[in-house]
């Protein structure tokens, strides 16, 4: 059974010599040109990944990601404008999976593509496979808990909602626990690349993970900065 992915490009001639390229490469893509037609579609078609523009007629990406983030739980890989920051910054803390500047370079975004479908909560990689999870990847820290074989977290009796990066980011942090990682230590393990000294996007969602975690923004305990140096996430401090 192919992968469902639902494209969110106006530009018509993108559109389609994307959609073209992926399904060459074995995926089944649908698309839509329109940011209020969008929300409806992902919720109710439910494709494993949505690669969603930022600027659309109707309602923009950045509105449509917030509307569905609760409710959508697949992949959603934005586009936007490349050098545009703040448009990557808002993608993530909207809960984006990932971000890919435009133009689109194809190859870059099937490698993309593929990082995000390996690593989502179905385990469904591009060619189908399902690989086979370790039951015994747990981790316990006081009253929370990360389960990577159900890509579940707990904290006391709540579960804690989390999108695929984030998810990601947390369990590699907590396995990692009282050791210090720097930001080109995860973005080399969670997307390939090295930290270019401009990339926010681990910033972003460590932003969005401490407010999830009821962490202090102003005063992290839990997932603390060590000024120079990266994240580091507590054995302590989960009573």
């Amino acid at each position: 059974m192919k992968t469902h992915i639902l494209l969110v490009e106006d530009d018509e001639r993108l559109a389609n010599l994307t959609a073209e390229y992926l399904r060459k490469n074995d995926f089944e893509v649908a698309i839509e040109a329109r940011g209020d037609s969008a929300e409806a579609r992902i919720l109710k078609e439910d494709p494993e990944l949505v690669i969603l523009d930022v600027m659309l007629p109707g309602k923009d990406g950045f509105e449509v990601c917030r509307a569905v983030r609760t409710r959508y739980k697949g992949v959603i890989l934005m586009l936007t404008a490349r050098d545009e920051d703040l448009d990557q910054i808002l993608g993530l803390e909207l809960g984006a999976d990932d971000y890919i500047a435009k133009p689109v370079q194809p190859r870059l975004l099937l490698a993309r593509i593929k990082a995000l479908l390996r690593r989502s909560p179905g385990n469904v990689s591009a060619g189908g496979e399902s690989p086979a999870a370790d039951s015994s990847a747990q981790l316990v820290f006081g009253n929370f808990r990360i389960s990577q074989s159900t890509r579940s977290t707990h904290l006391g009796d709540e579960s804690i909602d989390l999108t695929t990066a984030e998810f990601d980011l947390l369990w590699l942090l907590a396995r990692h626990a009282g050791s210090i990682l720097s930001r080109d230590d995860l973005l080399q393990q969670l997307r390939g690349i090295g930290f270019d000294g401009l990339d926010r996007s681990i910033d972003a969602r460590i932003s969005r993970l401490r407010r999830k975690l009821g962490d202090d923004p102003e005063n992290p305990t839990r997932i603390k900065t060590v000024r120079g140096k990266g994240y580091l996430f507590s054995k302590h401090d989960w009573a």
